[in-house]
């Protein structure tokens, strides 16, 4: 039945007036709740919030870190590391403009000696946290090393905040650039103190290691830690990694088997979202090569060639080695955080936060020291020798050889013992022809001894290898004792493999190890800053004034009697080179081709060299040196490279025309500074257009619906 117009009208006001006393209803509640609201639920205005707090600058300046004055504020802020720096200056406006005046005084803390020869005070009158280092001497000196590390390097594209920018234009010789020293500071506590903290725990630091700090060189490929985001997961000062050089076994990371002439950042998200605190290159001259990162949360990452399980992943789907383009996390040690990491030609190793050592890897010159020469293809944990015991900081691992330094300053080694590489006697690897002997003190007779000697070589095999060793000036007893260990065992009870002591070191207290191809070097403590080398002497790679090996360590002289303190070095194949406490560089070894910076007519250099860097106001804090090529890292954050690798088939060497008169000579990477805060690289995705096959072409799904529509209308 219809209803009438009247009884319409009424049900509207009816509706209407229960519409108003739920919005009457709802109005009080919520006043209420407001009136009477819980601390646990708290339902507040920010812009009152904002308005009632004081904020004003007033109340800043009695605060009672604000009240200090500024010398007294500096000696406080000379202890806290970057990372706590920046925190301080976003506390409080007031806070930060002090700071600025601060940063000269935070930064002679980390780079000027505590006294000088004669014992007197550091000119400056600060206390610095770095005994020994001489590369700042005066607060004036340390304002010109700020300056220089803003433009240090070329155009970097560095991001610059808005409110520097503004107040560029207000006050162009203020500290507007105040707020990217944090970030700097990050770089220059590394780059001496050797200390970064690790982003999971507060309390772990990562270890002083002197090998692989922000520069690693194969003889194929160069890594290099650059740029970052400057947010709090990654932060500034060389939290990613570029990559560049020979890449046909995908030892770039940057997805395919492509060379690169420049460098190249990795995506993934390294250097932004993935923090990393150490590079680690390695490959030799039989063309594997492969990469490890270590990331700021204790994960380590490889990539490169698998062929020997020297990346750490195992077997994969078929049983097969397959190699690694981009970086992959190594899954089996995921429970462990790892403090160091360390690349060989065909093995890999890494030291945790506990002190343990994992190698992986080839292990058929017992480079690994699980006792065997087998390969392990994940890693495990070196036990023998009673390095379980002890507490190691740092390791290197050179071409059949690794080198371990424990927290007591004493040295491991263990691996191929030939040309002395091992720093102390050894007894050589055993050889067993009886293969299948019963041995009876096995258990039920087990058979002891898994393999004999390799079958002897064809004449035309012998005379291939001769002839190749002819074209690299290899000398015949070398080249027959590389052949002889090639004809080794599997199971061998020599100590060449497992860890073993060097004792001829136990009076000196280590602090760094590097080991090359063919040669080591290690150095005593740091106070002492002395430099032992053993090994072979090819080329003067010892830098004792001859090519003769040293089977055990000896101290460079040079340095001793010049009073050369060593802060950083790095050995490669037959060339080393090393950074002393005033950032003089210095170079000896093979030099031609200009790859250790000493110019192009020199071929052999016997006793250390100091490099002509171009610049009398260069000082340098990182070296990494490799076959052809080798890195500078400098104090400005800026990077130069002696030598290079030919990349796309071209000869290796420096790509500079033969008229310029620094070729030879340790050349500016342009356009790069390792500490500088960047934009994230993004990958270009290329979109796949629908490709036509005969006289039918692939379309859409949509497309094709409705084409299948119209036909069946």
């Amino acid at each position: 039945m219809a209803k009438t117009k009247e009884e319409r009208e009424q049900r509207k006001l009816e509706a209407k007036e229960r519409s108003e006393k739920r919005k009457a209803l709802k109005s009080a509640k919520q006043s209420s709740s407001t009136a009477t609201s819980s601390p646990s639920n708290p339902k507040l205005d920010t812009t009152a919030l904002v308005t009632a707090l004081p904020l004003s600058t007033a109340h800043n300046a009695t605060l009672p870190l604000s009240s200090l004055p500024t010398d007294a504020l500096s000696k406080i802020m000379r202890y806290l590391p970057a990372r706590e720096w920046g925190a301080v200056t976003l506390s409080c406006t007031n806070i930060n403009r002090m700071l600025g005046a601060c940063r000269v005084s935070h930064l002679c803390s980390r780079l000027m000696r505590r006294e000088d020869g004669e014992g007197k005070a550091s000119g400056c009158g600060n206390a610095c946290l770095v005994g020994g280092l001489e590369l700042c001497t005066g607060r004036k000196e340390a304002m010109e090393i700020l300056q220089r590390s803003l433009t240090a390097g070329g155009e970097t594209n560095r991001l610059v905040s808005k409110k520097m920018r503004q107040s560029y234009k207000k006050n162009p010789n203020g500290d507007a650039d105040a707020d990217e020293y944090p970030g700097y500071a990050r770089f220059v506590e590394e780059a001496t103190l050797g200390y970064s903290a690790m982003q999971c725990s507060r309390n772990a630091i990562f270890p002083t290691h002197l090998q692989g700090r922000f520069a690693s060189c194969s003889p194929e490929h160069t890594l290099l830690r650059i740029g970052g985001g400057g947010n709090t997961t990654s932060g500034p000062g060389g939290s990613g990694t570029a990559a560049w050089g020979v890449g046909k076994r995908g030892q770039l990371g940057h997805g395919t088997r492509e060379d690169e002439s420049e460098p190249k950042l990795l995506l993934g998200k390294i250097g932004w979202g993935v923090r990393i605190v150490q590079v680690a290159a390695g490959g030799g001259l039989v063309r594997v090569a492969h990469s490890l990162l270590l990331t700021s949360t204790g994960r380590v990452l490889s990539f490169g060639t698998a062929q020997y399980g020297q990346l750490g992943h195992g077997y994969d789907a078929g049983k097969q080695l397959s190699d690694c383009l981009r970086p992959r996390y190594i899954d089996a040690l995921k429970n462990e955080k790892c403090v160091c990491v360390a690349a060989g030609e065909l093995h890999s190793g890494a030291v945790t936060v506990d002190g343990d050592v994992y190698t992986w890897g080839e292990g058929f010159c017992g480079q690994l020291g699980h006792g065997d020469r087998r390969p392990h293809l994940l890693p495990e944990q070196v036990t023998l020798g009673g390095l379980e015991d002890e507490c190691v900081s740092n390791m290197s691992c050179g071409c059949r050889h690794t080198l371990v330094v424990t927290e007591d300053g004493e040295v491991y080694s263990w691996g191929l013992g030939r040309f002395g590489v091992l720093g102390r006697s050894y007894e050589d690897f055993t050889y067993n022809n009886d293969i299948g002997m019963v041995n009876p003190e096995g258990d039920d007779g087990q058979v002891q001894g898994v393999a004999a000697r390799a079958p002897p070589l064809r004449a035309d095999q012998m005379n291939a290898i001769v002839q190749a060793a002819n074209e690299d000036n290899v000398a015949v007893n070398e080249l027959m004792a590389s052949l002889d260990a090639l004809n080794l065992t599997l199971d061998d009870p020599s100590d060449q493999c497992f860890p073993k002591v060097i004792d001829s070191l136990k009076g000196f207290r280590a602090v760094g190890v590097c080991a090359g191809h063919r040669h080591r070097r290690a150095t005593s403590y740091l106070y002492h800053g002395g430099l032992f080398t053993f090994g072979s002497g090819a080329s003067g790679a010892l830098g004792h004034g001859d090519t003769q090996g040293q089977e055990f360590p000896v101290k460079v002289m040079e340095f001793e009697n010049n009073n050369i303190r060593i802060h950083q070095m790095s050995a490669g194949v037959d060339i080393s080179m090393a950074v002393d406490t005033k950032g003089n560089v210095y170079a000896w070894g093979k030099a031609s081709d200009g790859r250790l910076g000493l110019g192009m007519g020199r071929r052999e250099v016997k006793i250390p060299s100091k490099v002509d860097m171009g610049d009398a106001n260069f000082k340098a804090v990182d070296v990494e040196c490799s076959y052809v090529h080798a890195m500078i890292v400098g104090l400005d954050g800026s990077v130069y490279q002696c030598g290079g690798v030919g990349t796309d088939g071209k000869d290796d060497g420096q790509e500079l025309d033969d008229e310029d008169e620094r070729k030879g000579f340790p050349a500016l990477l342009d356009g790069f500074n390792i500490w500088h805060r960047i934009a994230e690289p993004k990958e270009k995705v290329v979109k796949k257009e629908w490709s036509k096959y005969g006289k039918y072409e692939l379309k859409g799904r949509s497309k094709m619906m409705q084409e299948g529509v119209r036909s069946i209308a």
